[in-house]
């Protein structure tokens, strides 16, 4: 035998012994001791990214390329949830530099913001105004005007400063002086001081309408607000005013891959003194680290486009629907909603921080001060949100709602609705200016009682024309119900507002049903709940034949299983009580035949991804007693099966 051959043979001799250990079990040794229950894992188990494979503990290649994608996928989904705040500072920057350069350019809003405007979340009653303070090595000082609700925020969005009525200017006006991170140098007397984490600045301050209008509030801050270094103090330079009210202006960061360029941006242009250590670990594993180029390979290119679409679902799903009932200001018995729950700006409550409420809130609003989550009574504002009606159900620009306002408003100055499109978080953009309305507008009428009916639509009620704000047809909205000078019964819930009731159903059409269901949000409810109520496939009274118009809506559906190649589906039929039992179960469990067997035959769903059900009048989502109620009740249901 050859010694090429012998060592051949040795070899493989020395990998079949190998394989063989590997299948045995481990022998008994003299050191030997029994492992308590839980110490080891099994070598081979299935995980959420496919099978895993270990030899005692150590991954093969491909198992630890796996674990590596998970854990890489991981940091860079949390670098989403905590690091939206950032990219939300990086757009307001990129959108006030646009128009000048920094400390130098003032934005006012001398005609109010209306919905032309990408901002998130304001309002349409004050006179917004805000600049970008960039330091250097010296301090800055702000001139501020009076009576004006006014903060700094730095470029992590973390609190800095209040001026104004909130301010240590108590309204009067000042000189503040902000020194840079790190400053150590002398400072002088004869100013509000404050210290800043960050070079860049978010400068915000709003002022009030007078009689209606915005002179005043334009007028003092043109003749006073101005924002130079502390060595010009003797000849301070003027500044640049731009009325930016009409224009198309826009300051909302990225949703997809790209938030990662806007978060790098700040790492590399500021001191990483101001940011939590946690997060910044987040961004080096995956790339972004101060003074190196960030430059995704194309492993993690699409782990990044992934995280990034998981943070978005998360963030959307827990601003709109939080399952935390400390999230609610009347928990179990209203939808509205608190963005500061305890009270807490910085959501840290009992030493925890509140992790998901603060990263839904910087993708849904802006602007970070105490002022808005603490008791105030009869100064600045508080705030009531909803993304959904009376019935848990997301409020759609194709239906009609009513909420009322009962007496006495807790409101020492004024209240209003403001209406916000879900997916820019920005003032609906409907037929009308200003998607608001509130006690200030003069020809809302007051019902006998003292309290107001507000309707919300596509087209006003009859007669309620001056008490309507307009919504769109296939386009989901929100809204924030607005306290300006809020008083004691606010704070001590002796007074809350009404629920958005459903006044009618919009099914007089079906274009309207159809485009209100699109794949995107069939996939999303689907995924988030488990279940959604399908409207947009109608069918004649009585009867299983399925309208035409209900295309849009199967083809949705039929869109969403491409989506979800996995996901098998029961389609439930459900009815209203008009007619009995035994009939509504058959007629229920037919409908649910025919949208099966359209999807099938027409949509080339396969047919053991869809079963059919009906369950009669037996799951209402809403009162059998009324039409309105009714028309929820008869609905399509898609539930996820095993």
């Amino acid at each position: 035998m050859t010694r090429k051959l012998r060592g051949t043979l040795t070899v493989c001799a020395l990998m079949l012994a190998s394989g063989l250990a590997s299948a045995q079990e481990v022998p008994s040794m003299k050191m030997t001791t029994d492992i308590p229950e839980g110490v080891t894992t099994p070598d081979n188990i299935q995980t959420r990214v496919g099978e895993l494979n270990f030899f005692d503990g150590v991954p093969d290649a491909e198992s630890a390329q796996k674990v590596y994608n998970l854990l890489d996928f991981t940091h860079a989904y949390q670098a989403v949830l905590d690091g939206t705040k950032i990219a939300s500072m990086e757009g307001i920057r990129n959108g006030l530099l646009q128009y000048g350069p920094a400390n130098e350019t003032a934005l006012l809003f001398e005609g109010l913001m209306d919905s032309r405007a990408l901002f998130l979340t304001a309002n349409t009653t004050s006179v917004y105004m805000m600049s970008w303070l960039e330091l250097g090595d010296e301090p800055m000082v702000i001139e501020t005007p009076p009576n004006v609700l006014g903060f700094l925020n730095d470029a992590w969005f973390r609190y800095v400063t209040d001026f104004g009525n909130l301010g240590p200017d108590e309204g009067q006006g000042g000189k503040f002086l902000i020194l840079p991170p790190g400053y150590e140098g002398e400072v002088p007397e004869g100013y509000f001081v404050k210290q800043t984490n960050t070079y860049g600045n978010w400068v915000l301050w709003r002022g009030y309408q007078k009689d209606g209008s915005t002179a005043d509030a334009v007028g003092n801050t043109k003749n006073l607000f101005r924002m130079y270094p502390l060595s010009q103090k003797d000849n301070p330079p003027a500044m640049n005013f731009v009325n930016v009210s009409g224009e198309l202006f826009n300051t909302i960061h990225r949703m997809d891959a790209e938030i990662f360029n806007e978060i790098n941006a700040v790492v590399q242009r500021e001191p990483l003194m101001g940011e939590r250590p946690e997060l910044l670990g987040h961004l080096a594993a995956i790339g972004i680290e101060k003074g190196k180029e960030f430059s995704p390979d194309t492993r993690m290119q699409p782990i990044l486009k992934a995280a990034a679409a998981a943070g978005a679902v998360t963030v959307k799903t827990v601003i709109s629907k939080p399952r935390d009932e400390r999230f609610y200001w009347y928990p179990g018995e209203s939808y509205w909603q608190t963005a500061f729950p305890g009270g807490a700006y910085t959501w840290e409550i009992d030493g925890a921080t509140v992790h998901d409420i603060r990263a839904a809130f910087h993708f849904y609003a802006t602007g970070i001060t105490p002022a808005m989550a603490l008791k105030k009574v009869g100064k600045g504002s508080q705030y009531a949100f909803t993304y959904v009606d009376s019935n848990g159900n997301p409020l759609d620009g194709s239906k009609t709602y009513k909420v009322n306002v009962p007496k006495d408003v807790p409101a020492k100055d004024f209240w209003s609705f403001t209406l916000y499109d879900n997916q820019t978080r920005s003032m609906l953009q409907t037929d009308a200016q200003f998607p608001a309305i509130g006690s200030n507008d003069t020809d809302v009428v007051q019902n006998d009682d003292g309290s107001y009916d507000i309707y919300f639509g596509p087209t006003a009620p009859e007669g309620k024309e001056s008490n309507w704000v307009q919504t769109v047809p296939g386009k989901g909205w929100n809204t924030i119900f607005r306290l300006y000078g809020p008083l004691e019964s606010w704070f001590d819930q002796t007074w809350k507002p009404g629920e958005i009731e459903l006044v009618s159903f919009a099914s007089d059409t079906a274009a309207q049903t159809a485009n209100s269901e699109s794949a995107e949000d069939i996939t999303l409810r689907i995924t988030v709940d488990g279940r959604v109520s399908i409207y947009g496939v109608q069918f004649d009274t009585a009867s299983t034949r399925i309208l035409p118009g209900s295309e849009g809506t199967l083809e949705a559906i039929a869109a969403m299983m491409a989506d979800l190649p996995d996901l098998k589906i029961a389609v439930v039929g459900h009815t209203d009580h008009v007619g009995g039992y035994d009939s509504n179960l058959a007629l229920s469990k037919q409908r649910a035949d025919a949208v099966v067997a359209e999807l099938v035959g027409t949509y080339g769903v396969a047919n053991d991804r869809l079963f059919a059900a009906g369950a009669s009048f037996l799951s209402p989502i809403a009162s059998n007693d009324t039409e309105e109620g009714r028309a929820l009740n008869r609905r399509v249901e898609l539930v996820r099966a095993p």
